[in-house]
């Protein structure tokens, strides 16, 4: 029979997540992971922990869910880092927060890199509208470019990144090189060709080189849409090499040694599978990993009463609560023979001491005093059947929450069985959401719990 203690082994690494955050040579935490595992609300716990402990930290996360700002009590996130007020700045830390704005990061791209009149042109353009708002990759690439600028003003000494949600890590890492290859890809610069020639050379060019080419694209994407794209291509011109300059040197940021990779993961089959998928990729991309964040474990403050021995428990209180029914006469019976002639005048809404109103069952009801039926019920205790019956219940409860932590647990040592040599920390499971300060703290808290505390 296996134990249904929840603790790591002892063979599994401990993420320290407190050293990690009290290492000045860390300067980048991303939180990476599917979605719905926790990644904003784990990035926004340990943003609170590291600012309570010294040090300077931004948050920026990517989740369009906008509950970053209502745990931190923001009424709104922007494209523009913002102090949380309420946090505990004793030991010389401040905490700031941000929400990616996707576009306006794209737009002050342009406005950095071409002139007013240029700009302009690019930001009124409606394919890059199209691009800048919604085109594949462009979130993750903002996302990473956004970072490349917090790093570089060296505001902060620390940055806490909550990646996109995502299916695959692949979306992740490698949306940037995808956009970065795009705009400084051979497709758009066929695109840029005839305006680089210019002049009726370059119409030549385009109506005898490309008549073909732009024939098949002008079905596909349609005419006005292929005459967007290429006044879109000439205006970005000047700027198409720095796409991948920046993307490349984004991606060796995330190389570098002060930069470290969170995989957060619930307890669950699916999440744990993608969240050793992240593991095996960060590694063969050569990217930091700092270890695992386990979040929402189940536990139990009974867990040496296994599943078994409690439905077992269960079942003989249900068996005794049988054979007692059976062997007791009805209690009602026992009542009317016992009440005898008195029974009939309650029946009759008759008592020697008034009448009573059985039918409305109201407090009151009663003309000379006593208790109503309702009332009466009130003040019954509970007899010894019921009270087996509640602690039958309960006891089938908690079989079902030892089940849970037993397959969570299962599940668990596969991944650290694959993945021994990755540090693991587990958070225990809040009984409702985070929606505060105070709740980030107490995730803060579960982070950093060491195995041997005592979680009350």
């Amino acid at each position: 029979m296996t134990s249904d203690n929840t603790t790591l082994d002892a063979s599994a690494p401990r993420l320290e997540v407190d050293t990690l955050l009290d290492d000045p040579h860390t300067r980048i935490v991303v939180c990476c992971g599917s979605g719905g595992v926790g990644k904003t609300t784990t990035a926004a716990a340990l943003g609170v922990r590291a600012a309570e402990r010294g040090r300077k930290v931004v948050v920026l996360t990517i989740d369009p869910a906008r509950r970053l700002a209502q745990s931190m009590g923001i009424s709104e996130l922007d494209n523009v880092p913002r102090q949380v007020k309420g946090v505990d700045e004793t030991a010389g830390g401040e905490l700031h927060a941000m929400m990616l704005d996707m576009k306006r990061t794209f737009d002050e791209i342009v406005e950095g890199h071409a002139d007013a009149d240029r700009a302009r042109a690019i930001l009124e353009n409606p394919f890059y509208q199209s691009l800048s708002a919604g085109f594949a990759g462009t979130q993750e690439y903002m996302a990473m470019e956004k970072l490349g600028q917090l790093r570089a003003n060296d505001e902060w000494d620390l940055i806490i990144v909550d990646t996109p949600p995502s299916r695959s890590a692949l979306d992740f890492l490698d949306a940037p090189k995808r956009l970065g290859s795009f705009l400084d890809g051979k497709f758009i610069r066929v695109l840029m060709a005839p305006a680089k020639v210019g002049g009726r050379a370059g119409m030549k060019f385009l109506n005898v080189g490309m008549s073909m080419m732009t024939g098949t694209l002008s079905k596909l994407m349609g005419g006005q849409l292929l005459r967007d794209v290429q006044t879109f291509v000439a205006a970005m011109d000047t700027m198409f090499g720095g796409f991948r300059t920046r993307a490349d040197a984004t991606y060796r940021l995330l190389q570098a040694p002060g930069t470290a990779f969170l995989v957060v993961a619930a307890p669950e089959r699916d999440a744990l599978r993608e969240a050793a998928y992240f593991v095996e990729r960060l590694a063969a991309e050569q990217m930091p990993l700092a270890g695992l964040v386990l979040n929402r474990v189940h536990g139990s403050g009974a867990a040496q009463l296994s599943a078994e021995r409690a439905l077992a428990a269960a079942e003989a209180l249900t068996d005794r609560m049988a054979d007692d029914s059976h062997a007791d006469p009805p209690a009602d019976a026992d009542a009317d023979a016992a009440a005898g002639p008195a029974a009939a005048h309650t029946e009759n809404n008759l008592e020697a001491n008034g009448i009573v109103d059985l039918d409305g069952g109201k407090a009151g009801s009663r003309t000379a005093g006593g208790l109503s039926p309702a009332a009466a019920a009130e003040h019954v205790t509970p007899t010894s059947a019921s009270a087996a019956q509640l602690a039958a219940g309960l006891l089938r409860l908690h079989a079902e929450r030892m089940q849970v932590l037993a397959r969570e647990r299962r599940t668990r040592d596969r991944f650290t069985a694959l993945h021994p040599e990755v540090p693991v920390t587990e958070v225990a499971a809040l009984p409702g959401d985070v929606h505060d300060l105070a709740g980030l703290r107490a995730i803060g808290d579960r982070l950093a719990l060491n195995p041997t505390d005592t979680d009350d």
